[in-house]
């Protein structure tokens, strides 16, 4: 799966971009259907704010989570998008 990330008023290394796609692994473990995420990572009035967009199964599944430390704004919003993707999987086999 292919990974996008973008970053305002926010520096990465490469090391992050690694840790980061790696937990996007797991989900493409998941759903399989998956072809690339976009990931935008700000920092805003001193939260971090990630927001997470994926296209699955013709319908666009989004995230967003605030914290004060980035990587657990990455973790949150990750789990908010796996559960948004397996209520959509839900939905469509209903």
């Amino acid at each position: 799966m292919k990974v996008n990330i973008q970053t305002h008023h926010v520096s990465i290394g490469d090391e992050s971009r690694q840790e980061i796609e790696s937990k996007f692994e797991k989900i493409a473990d998941h759903f399989p259907q998956l072809i690339s995420s976009d990931i935008i990572i700000r920092k805003e009035h001193g939260q971090h704010e990630v927001e997470v967009f994926t296209n699955y199964e013709g319908a666009r599944v989004s995230a967003k989570a605030s914290h004060e430390i980035m990587y657990p704004a990455i973790a949150a919003s990750l789990k908010k998008l796996d559960a948004g993707l397996r209520n959509r999987k839900g939905q469509l086999k209903h």
